[in-house]
């Protein structure tokens, strides 16, 4: 028998009856293999754009300033693992504040309320 079960001559040959050669559907008629067998198929993750950026937890703005007092005017930030202080927020006293590296802005607000930075490296 010629054909072997696959009805008329010619039908099991061709790549009409697999989808296509290579990739051919894979966004298409292939999707469910797709995401099953190779879900970093098409090189991206749509939830963690290009342009995804995370700021390094070392920074702080003088708006924070507040929390991580706890009641003390003398912030030794440094030693609390900060590396530069950022003057985003307003800031809620006159703190005397010693940190490796800072904003003119937050500069400016910390003079304007009284306080002072200390540069310390």
């Amino acid at each position: 028998m010629r054909t072997h079960g696959y009805g008329q001559i010619g039908q099991h040959r061709h790549s009409g009856s697999r989808g296509g050669h290579g990739n051919a559907g894979l966004h298409k008629h292939k999707w469910s293999w797709t995401i099953l067998n190779d879900p970093d198929h098409f090189g991206r993750d749509p939830f963690r754009p290009p342009s995804y950026y995370v700021h390094p937890s070392t920074w702080v703005n003088v708006g924070d300033l507040d929390g991580l007092s706890k009641g003390d005017k003398a912030l030794d930030l440094t030693s609390m693992g900060v590396e530069k202080l950022l003057g985003s927020g307003e800031v809620g006293g006159a703190y005397e504040v010693k940190v490796a590296s800072f904003t003119k802005k937050a500069q400016a607000k910390i003079e304007a309320a009284g306080g002072k930075i200390l540069v310390k490296e």
